[in-house]
């Protein structure tokens, strides 16, 4: 069925029109075409000739849908207008994620799939003119793929200070070696974004031993991609283990200065945790209406699933937790909007509670679907794994905790209480 957007009082009118035209979108040409746009990841029996069939099919139906996106001004909203995006501000941004992610595959539709949008808002802020031109607007145009390789196997991801992947400079090169895991994307990316200590005793690019985000083709030597990491059964995934072994590549491939790659993936992950809590709001909301769409026709045991106390006690629990994470999301969104001091407070608490939430509306909807809940004919068991899967992404629940407990305490140590009325 499709998404229900409706003009929301008090909101600009702007932002209600961009809402309007997303889901017109997301109606109209997304999910109608699921199946065609990714039949390929689905049929595992075809012939090879089939395959390759459909394949062609799923891609040609993508650029029709993405020519569309464009045409009607929604093409890589996070992006500013001189390098092809829409420009839009980070509120209106997270209104507009909420209704495009209820379509399965909308963002990549939209242009702003991960890691390809995170890293082309890094190097908008912290590129040079020559890096934008010969890495950013191929990225934007689809002619590039990139990935973002941070975590390390051996230590915490919760825990940058503890990368030890080094960048040793050699006279006017890097030399780059280190182990990554879970790099974003790394199959097909033409580039990385490497999260490294910078040894550099010159200290022309800044302070040595801090971190610092290098641009690494992919192509270069000693960037070894060991494999794609098997996640959740399946045998592989576009999340890759590299070892980077005397990789060398220019200083110029620095992003902004050494001592910024904390304060850079800070800047990614900061807005990727809301941008996240919205894509997973619109998905919930898609498993909502799933979910209540299926009681209303279901037969089981004399009656409708609707007829089920049972049921309704889903509908009502689902309920509560969509419009709480919902409301959650806005707030903290709005914080950073504002420049709120308490932002990173709320971006915390979202962080925890929504991917929760996400799981508990999942888990009901594929319950109330039986068996076709878990089959790949459904879109829930992929949100199901991807729910599970950010209780992990931009942080783990336990230090976003206590972050909030820490910022909370320091509040009441210092003689005032936490205004709950902002």
């Amino acid at each position: 069925m499709p998404i229900n957007v409706t003009p929301i009082p008090g909101l600009s009118p702007e932002i209600n029109d961009l809402r309007r035209r997303t889901a017109d979108v997301v109606n109209a040409e997304v999910l109608p075409n699921e199946e065609k746009l990714w039949r390929s990841r689905r049929d595992a029996n075809m012939s090879e000739d089939e395959i390759e069939s459909s394949r062609r099919e799923s891609i040609e139906v993508r650029e029709q849908i993405k020519a569309k996106v464009f045409q009607a001004g929604l093409w890589a909203p996070h992006l500013p207008k001189e390098y092809g995006g829409a420009g839009l501000d980070f509120l209106s941004l997270a209104y507009m994620y909420e209704i495009l992610a209820y379509g399965v595959g909308g963002p990549t539709l939209f242009g702003i799939a991960a890691p390809n949008s995170g890293n082309a808002s890094i190097l908008v802020k912290y590129g040079t003119e020559e890096q934008k031109q010969k890495w950013l607007l191929p990225l934007i145009a689809g002619e590039m793929e990139s990935g973002f390789s941070m975590t390390e196997p051996e230590h915490a991801g919760s825990d940058p200070r503890s990368i030890e992947t080094e960048a040793v400079r050699d006279g006017d090169d890097w030399v780059i070696n280190g182990h990554k895991w879970f790099t974003s994307n790394g199959i097909d990316a033409n580039f990385f974004i490497v999260m490294c200590r910078a040894v550099d005793p010159t200290g022309e690019f800044g302070s040595s031993g801090r971190m610092t985000q290098i641009i690494v083709p992919s192509a270069t030597a000693g960037v070894n991609i060991v494999r794609g990491i098997g996640i959740f059964g399946h045998p592989t995934s576009d999340h890759c283990e590299i070892r980077y072994e005397n990789v060398r590549v220019p200083m110029e491939n620095t992003l902004g200065l050494v001592g910024q790659g904390h304060q850079a993936a800070q800047d990614r992950l900061g807005a990727g945790r809301v941008y996240h809590c919205m894509n997973s709001i619109g998905q919930m909301w898609r498993a909502f209406d799933l979910m209540v769409e299926r009681t209303l026709v279901r037969q089981v045991h004399g009656g409708l699933l609707k007829d089920k106390q049972f049921i309704q006690g889903f509908i009502a629990e689902s309920y509560m937790d969509l419009q709480s994470a919902r409301l959650m999301t806005i707030n903290a969104a709005e914080k950073v909007a504002h420049n709120d001091p308490d932002a990173r407070t709320a971006i915390s608490a979202i962080k925890v509670f929504v991917p929760a939430a996400y799981h508990r509306v999942v888990d009901r909807a594929i319950q109330v679907w039986g068996g076709a809940g878990v089959s790949n004919d459904l879109p829930l068991s992929q949100m199901y794994l991807t729910a599970r899967v950010l209780r992990l992404a931009d942080g783990p629940d336990e230090v976003h905790k206590i972050l909030i407990a820490k910022n909370i305490l320091h509040r009441y140590e210092d003689g005032e209480g936490w205004n709950f009325g902002t």
